[in-house]
């Protein structure tokens, strides 16, 4: 950010009074906005239908043609619920029915901090959004684990099963840590409640 969108005066990176952490501050005295940049959310579903889960082929990058589960920015003016059940219904033409926050990971190399639900499809209805090439029911044996997306849909889709295995589904809390640079960048996952990744 250079500009102020209140006024259109340069922006400095500065401590405001009374704050602790560097802001984008206008520089003219009439104005002085400060410019918060806060994470962003992303909201979607873990969608069961029997024994197999609901995974769309994405049509748009990052990561395009790999799978993932339908997920996407939350809007301003929706609930994380609401923006999860937008998210499935754009991307895989779903409606289903959200049944518990089942993941939630901070990712503060990207300030983005995901929200994952259960959620249950109780008919088999379903096709390709506009963000989508394939939009496809698995089996625990059929998940194409080496073509998963992100890692956040990798940890959650192993949270589920294990915990499927268990009989019993609770909510996990975690961090994806980015270390390292360049060719040498690999990513953990550190949990805080629920399990180990």
């Amino acid at each position: 950010m250079k500009y102020c969108s209140h006024c259109g005066s340069l922006i400095s990176i500065t401590v405001p009074e009374g704050d602790n952490r560097p802001r984008h501050v206008c520089t003219s005295v009439s104005c002085g906005s400060i410019h918060y940049q806060n994470p962003n959310i992303v909201a979607g579903c873990l969608i069961e239908h029997g024994d197999a889960l609901l995974l769309c082929k994405r049509a748009i990058e990052p990561r395009y043609g790999l799978w993932t589960l339908p997920a996407g920015f939350l809007e301003n003016g929706e609930s994380v619920e609401e923006g999860a059940l937008r998210e499935t219904r754009e991307e895989a033409c779903a409606d289903v029915e959200i049944m518990q926050l089942y993941t939630m990971f901070s990712l503060t190399h990207i300030n983005q901090v995901y929200m994952m639900f259960r959620a249950r499809l109780h008919e088999p209805l379903f096709s390709p959004g506009e963000e989508s090439l394939e939009v496809r029911l698995f089996e625990e044996s059929e998940i194409p684990w080496g073509e998963l997306a992100f890692p956040v849909m990798n940890q959650t889709l192993k949270h589920y099963f294990e915990d499927r295995r268990k009989g019993e589904f609770k909510t996990h809390i975690g961090a994806v840590k980015a270390l390292g640079e360049g060719a040498a960048r690999r990513i953990e996952v550190q949990m805080l409640q629920g399990g180990n990744p």
